[in-house]
C-alpha cells in the first residue's frame, strides 16, 4: 500500500496556498510535520486506478479508506472526495463534489464503505445527496482527491452541508489535512 502525504504550512497565509487556493485556514496554533498524518486506501494506490465496483458503473460505494497519525490536537475529522477535472480534463470547468462527511473520530481510523462510524454526519454532495456518489467522468480520465481534515474541534450538527459550508464552519479549526488521488475512466 502506497500512501500519500501532505505538508501543510505553519503560517495561515502559507497555508491558505497549500490547501489548493481554497479560502481555508489553519488554526491559529496549528504546527503539521509532514509525514504524520496519512490517508491511504487498501482499494486503490496513491495516484492508481480506482477500481470499478467504487464507481458509477460498478456497486457505487465508497472504497475503504484509513488514516494514521492524526495530530493530537485533533478533535474531528472531515472528509471530502471531489473531481477537479469536471467536466472534461481537457478543459475543466468545475469542481465536482463526491462526498461530504464531517465529525468523524480520529480514534476510528477507517472507514470501512460500509457505514459511518457513531457520531459522523455525512453532507450534501453535488449528486444532492448524503451518501457517497462514485466517480462517473463523462469524458477522459478524471482525478479524485479524497482530502481529510484534521480539526481542532467538533463541527456539531451542520445539517447536511455542502463542501461550501463545510469548508466555512472548517474555516479556522484545521490543524492537518491528508489527501489521496486516486485517477478513474470510464471503461477501466
Amino acid at each position: 500500500m502506497v500512501t500519500a502525504r501532505v505538508v501543510v504550512a505553519v503560517t495561515p497565509a502559507l497555508a491558505c496556498a497549500v490547501l489548493a487556493g481554497s479560502a481555508l485556514m489553519l488554526a491559529p496554533a496549528a504546527v503539521i510535520a509532514a509525514d504524520l498524518f496519512a490517508l491511504t486506501s487498501s482499494a486503490f494506490t496513491a495516484g492508481g486506478g480506482i477500481p470499478r465496483q467504487y464507481t458509477c458503473a460498478g456497486a457505487d460505494v465508497p472504497p475503504p479508506l484509513a488514516w494514521q497519525g492524526a495530530p493530537v490536537a485533533a478533535r474531528s475529522l472531515a472528509l471530502v472526495v471531489d473531481d477537479r477535472d469536471a467536466p472534461d480534463p481537457a478543459a475543466p470547468t468545475m469542481t465536482w463534489v463526491h462526498w461530504v462527511l464531517y465529525n468523524l473520530a480520529p480514534a476510528a481510523g477507517a472507514l470501512d464503505g460500509a457505514s459511518l462510524p457513531p457520531a459522523a454526519q455525512a453532507g450534501t454532495s453535488d449528486f444532492k445527496r448524503t451518501r457517497y456518489g462514485g466517480p462517473c467522468p463523462p469524458v477522459g480520465r478524471h482525478r479524485y482527491f479524497f482530502k481529510l481534515y484534521a480539526l481542532d474541534r467538533e463541527l456539531g450538527d451542520l445539517g447536511a452541508p455542502t463542501k461550501a459550508a463545510l469548508e466555512a464552519a472548517m474555516h479556522g479549526h484545521i490543524v492537518g489535512q491528508a489527501i489521496l488521488i486516486g485517477t478513474y475512466q470510464k471503461g477501466d
